[in-house]
Protein backbone atom coordinates (compact mmCIF):
# COMPACT_ATOMS: atom_id res chain seq x y z
CA UNK A 1 0.00 0.00 0.00
CA UNK A 2 1.23 3.40 -1.18
CA UNK A 3 1.11 6.16 1.26
CA UNK A 4 -0.39 9.41 0.01
CA UNK A 5 2.41 11.31 -0.42
CA UNK A 6 4.32 8.61 -2.36
CA UNK A 7 1.69 8.56 -4.15
CA UNK A 8 1.15 12.60 -4.64
CA UNK A 9 4.71 12.19 -5.65
CA UNK A 10 4.63 9.57 -8.20
CA UNK A 11 2.13 11.60 -9.79
CA UNK A 12 3.83 14.86 -10.14
CA UNK A 13 6.42 12.67 -11.24
CA UNK A 14 4.74 11.44 -14.27
CA UNK A 15 3.50 15.03 -15.17
CA UNK A 16 7.01 16.01 -15.14
CA UNK A 17 7.75 13.52 -17.72
CA UNK A 18 4.94 13.97 -19.59
CA UNK A 19 4.81 17.56 -19.84
CA UNK A 20 8.79 17.69 -20.24
CA UNK A 21 10.05 20.97 -19.88
CA UNK A 22 6.86 22.33 -18.58
CA UNK A 23 5.86 21.03 -15.23
CA UNK A 24 9.79 20.55 -14.42
CA UNK A 25 13.04 21.83 -15.82
CA UNK A 26 14.76 19.82 -18.57
CA UNK A 27 18.31 19.53 -18.55
CA UNK A 28 19.95 16.76 -20.87
CA UNK A 29 24.00 16.18 -20.73
CA UNK A 30 26.39 16.60 -23.34
CA UNK A 31 26.26 13.19 -24.83
CA UNK A 32 22.78 13.51 -25.46
CA UNK A 33 22.96 17.01 -27.14
CA UNK A 34 25.62 15.64 -29.19
CA UNK A 35 23.29 13.41 -30.76
CA UNK A 36 21.46 14.64 -33.47
CA UNK A 37 18.11 16.51 -33.04
CA UNK A 38 16.10 13.47 -34.30
CA UNK A 39 18.00 11.31 -31.77
CA UNK A 40 17.10 13.89 -28.85
CA UNK A 41 13.41 13.83 -29.70
CA UNK A 42 13.45 10.20 -29.97
CA UNK A 43 14.84 9.69 -26.40
CA UNK A 44 12.81 12.20 -25.22
CA UNK A 45 9.66 10.42 -26.29
CA UNK A 46 10.64 7.43 -25.18
CA UNK A 47 11.11 8.67 -21.63
CA UNK A 48 7.65 10.29 -21.40
CA UNK A 49 6.28 6.57 -22.42
CA UNK A 50 7.93 5.10 -19.86
CA UNK A 51 5.95 2.54 -17.62
CA UNK A 52 8.25 -0.08 -17.02
CA UNK A 53 8.48 0.35 -13.47
CA UNK A 54 9.58 -2.39 -11.00
CA UNK A 55 10.65 -3.29 -7.40
CA UNK A 56 14.43 -2.39 -8.59
CA UNK A 57 14.32 0.34 -10.81
CA UNK A 58 11.27 2.11 -8.55
CA UNK A 59 12.17 0.85 -5.06
CA UNK A 60 10.32 3.72 -3.15
CA UNK A 61 7.21 3.56 -5.54
CA UNK A 62 8.16 7.68 -6.53
CA UNK A 63 9.00 6.78 -10.08
CA UNK A 64 11.78 9.29 -10.62
CA UNK A 65 14.07 6.86 -12.37
CA UNK A 66 14.13 4.85 -15.51
CA UNK A 67 16.56 3.25 -18.04
CA UNK A 68 15.68 2.76 -22.19
CA UNK A 69 17.81 1.76 -24.96
CA UNK A 70 18.28 3.79 -28.13
CA UNK A 71 19.98 2.69 -31.09
CA UNK A 72 21.81 -0.19 -29.01
CA UNK A 73 23.26 2.40 -25.94
CA UNK A 74 21.89 2.85 -22.60
CA UNK A 75 20.31 5.84 -21.38
CA UNK A 76 19.10 7.02 -17.77
CA UNK A 77 16.68 9.34 -16.91
CA UNK A 78 16.45 10.68 -12.83
CA UNK A 79 14.40 13.39 -11.81
CA UNK A 80 15.10 15.43 -8.81
CA UNK A 81 13.59 17.98 -6.04
CA UNK A 82 14.58 20.92 -5.26
CA UNK A 83 13.24 24.26 -3.41
CA UNK A 84 11.71 26.80 -5.70
CA UNK A 85 15.31 28.73 -5.77
CA UNK A 86 16.98 25.22 -7.27
CA UNK A 87 19.58 25.97 -4.15
CA UNK A 88 18.91 23.22 -1.95
CA UNK A 89 16.58 20.12 -1.89
CA UNK A 90 13.34 20.31 -1.55
CA UNK A 91 11.47 20.10 2.12
CA UNK A 92 8.26 18.46 0.54
CA UNK A 93 8.44 16.45 -2.74
CA UNK A 94 4.90 16.01 -2.27
CA UNK A 95 4.16 20.08 -3.02
CA UNK A 96 4.56 21.75 -6.34
CA UNK A 97 4.28 24.79 -3.87
CA UNK A 98 7.49 24.51 -2.85
CA UNK A 99 9.38 21.99 -5.06
CA UNK A 100 11.07 22.16 -8.57
CA UNK A 101 11.61 19.01 -10.06
CA UNK A 102 15.11 18.61 -12.26
CA UNK A 103 14.39 15.89 -14.95
CA UNK A 104 18.23 14.66 -16.48
CA UNK A 105 18.49 12.90 -19.48
CA UNK A 106 22.16 11.06 -19.53
CA UNK A 107 23.96 8.52 -21.28
CA UNK A 108 24.94 5.84 -19.19
CA UNK A 109 28.37 5.87 -20.43
CA UNK A 110 28.35 9.83 -18.62
CA UNK A 111 27.04 8.63 -15.14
Amino acid sequence: MTNPKTAKIAELNDLCRKAMGITGRLLQTEGINALPPEDQSRIREKVEMFDAFTADNNPHGERDFGSIEHNGEKVFWKIDYYDRSLQYGSEDPSSPKLTARVLTIMLASEY
